[in-house]
């Protein structure tokens, strides 16, 4: 169930899902579904291309009277942009006819004009041609564009609603970008005052008189915060990274004593251009953008995913393809651009040695089952362990530069630099989002995989069940 595919080009007349299989009974809320594309289009550096466009989704299928039928449903998002590229894209082929006063040579020079022959470095435009022996590349670049994403984040809004009647959340931030870093939400816990996580957030765990032990020394964050654009320090947690995260280098994250639930924190990352929760971090990030921009270049980072009311046994061990956090890994590495996945303490928890690492397990009768900290990210064996889900993932700076790189002409093999296309200086926030609803993808089947069911109803009932075989266990 939820399992769907996308279709549609860049500039193309639309972007189009089709969810395959959905339970019967899942009340659609249209705003929230449109507002998730929205956030999306948002975010500091991206390019003209958002301008143009005011995602809409049309369902034109599978829903009635604002409730799922349990049919395929499908999602319909218009480009606005094609109206300028009708002639280059157009789906039949483009003569002279009725209502067309362009001539044949005309329409073969607006093809012509937008024909791509000079690969970029780190795009899909060269692999593609040669895989589909394309003589132009916009063949391979009109589908590779990060335009997709935009089904996939319906298709995500979706299945954000339907994890909401269960009371799961799905919420992101951004921890770097470039050079610059604030902390991830790891950091934040080891700030935060003692009854948050034990209140909010977890399936029901309690505070472990050692939960909030200073001494995880989780080194997933460079320290680094400086402006200079060309200090770029390595991974998270990579050598040479500067080491943990320490508050005093970004005085907006100075205190988190005050917060009493996630959502206080993610309301004020959403208020971000950069979906960063410090002001003068935010301010930094947007003074490295702005110069790598000058200088005609583009700028990656790190965004986060934070899902929260997760139950334990979500996913499986029994087989690698049933595993909950290859599934993520592979789902956020599917998205353009993104070159790396951590869950947890990730790569840092490299470093540590297994008495440090691992989250000691404690309970009581109130709350069940629960760990001293996070360092799992929620997951072990495959499996949801009730601790908040937390993955981030790497995105490269964007391939399409003002200032283009080495290339060859496919055609020539002379040397020549790459193509230049419209495109974002840096797209980070919007990866976020994107982030988010493939995640709520993912654990929207995996749900459905243990509960069972074709309509809410059913499914709902089966949950309760495992709640109460869970808080009997």
């Amino acid at each position: 169930m939820f399992e769907y595919l996308t279709a549609g080009e860049s500039h193309g007349p639309e972007v189009t899902a089709i969810i395959k299989q959905l339970p019967a009974g899942l009340k659609i809320n249209f705003q929230e579904l449109n507002h998730q594309l929205a956030r999306r289009q948002g975010g500091y550096g991206r390019g003209g291309r958002m301008k143009i466009e005011s995602d809409q989704a049309i369902i034109t299928s599978g829903v009635r009277q604002g409730i799922t039928l349990g049919t395929p449903l499908t999602l319909r998002i218009k480009n606005k942009d094609w109206e300028n590229w009708q002639s280059v894209m157009a789906i039949e082929p483009r003569e002279t006819g009725p209502n067309n006063d362009k001539t044949n040579e005309t329409v073969e020079s607006d093809k012509n004009s937008r024909k791509v022959t000079k690969p970029r470095p780190g795009h899909a435009d060269l692999p593609g041609a040669q895989k589909f022996n394309f003589r132009d590349m916009r063949n391979v670049l009109e589908r590779a564009s990060a335009r997709e994403t935009a089904a996939r984040s319906a298709v995500g809004a979706i299945c954000r609603q339907f994890l909401a009647e269960f009371d799961i959340r799905v919420y992101s931030h951004v921890t770097r970008i470039g050079s610059i870093t604030s902390p991830n939400w790891l950091d934040i816990h080891q700030q935060i005052s003692p009854d948050f996580f034990g209140s909010h957030g977890t399936f029901g765990s309690p505070d472990s008189p050692d939960s909030h032990d200073s001494s995880d020394s989780l080194d997933s964050l460079d320290s680094s915060d400086s402006s200079d654009s060309n200090n770029y320090t390595g991974f998270p947690g990579s050598p040479g990274s500067g080491g943990p995260y320490n508050s005093s280098d970004s005085p907006g994250f100075s205190d988190f004593s005050s917060l009493s639930n996630p959502e206080e924190y993610f309301a004020t990352v959403e208020n971000s251009p950069l979906r960063c929760g410090s002001e003068s971090t935010t301010r930094k990030m947007k003074e490295l953008i702005d110069a790598w921009k000058k200088k005609g270049d583009s700028v990656g980072g790190v965004f986060e995913v934070v899902i929260t009311g997760l139950p334990p046994g979500l996913g499986s061990h029994t087989h690698w393809d049933l595993k909950l956090d290859g599934r993520l890994a592979g789902a956020l590495m599917s998205i353009q651009a993104i070159k790396g996945v951590e869950i947890g303490a990730g790569f840092a928890g490299a470093a540590l040695p297994g008495s440090e690492f691992h989250d000691e397990i404690y309970h009581d009768h109130q709350h069940g089952f629960y760990r001293s900290s996070n360092r799992a990210g929620g997951l072990e064996g495959g499996i949801t362990n009730g601790e908040m889900l937390t993955v981030r993932a790497a995105m490269k700076p964007i391939p399409t530069l003002s200032t283009p790189l080495h290339s060859v002409h496919i055609d020539s093999k002379e040397e020549t630099t790459a193509a230049r296309e419209r495109s974002d200086n840096c797209a980070v926030p919007a990866a976020s989002i994107v982030g988010e609803a493939v995640s709520a993808i993912i654990l929207a089947q995996t749900l459905v995989e243990k509960t069972g069911g074709d309509s809410m109803t059913e499914i709902k009932r089966n949950y309760n069940s495992y709640l109460e075989q869970l808080k009997n266990f």
